[in-house]
């Protein structure tokens, strides 16, 4: 999946969005991201000519099962390394400012590790 970290941030916030709002409009991204219309715009093309997302003639954004993957594996590392920073005793919002950070670069491998580590020290 060679996929740029920046799709990676739409998807996710797609992702968001749809589980708090319920549906998706491209001012929907502009406003949760603080990014402009038109670098949005751009990226929602991107995002619909390699398939992993659709917009129907109301403008509502959903996302392809190879998007909902991508999305689903980021906000999964998200959520995780923000809960395993904050249990470090990192500030929550440093954590998940991290956490952001980290999600893209960090290999498989690695957050496996860690997954099983945080897992382990809940129970």
């Amino acid at each position: 999946m060679n996929i740029h970290e920046s799709a990676e941030d739409y998807l996710e916030t797609i992702l968001i969005l749809r589980e708090r709002l319920g549906t998706v409009r491209s001012i929907d991204i502009v406003r949760e991201m603080d990014f402009s219309k038109p670098s949005v715009s751009v990226a929602m093309k991107r995002l619909r000519e390699n398939g992993y997302i659709e917009v129907d003639g109301g403008g509502h954004i959903t996302l392809l099962p190879p998007g909902e993957r991508i999305a689903q594996r980021i906000y999964t590392r998200h959520r995780l390394l923000t809960q395993f920073l904050v249990r470090l005793g990192v500030d929550e919002k440093v954590a998940a400012a991290d956490a952001c950070k980290i999600e893209h670069d960090l290999s498989d491998e690695t957050f496996e590790k860690i997954k099983e580590h945080a897992l382990k020290n809940t129970l």
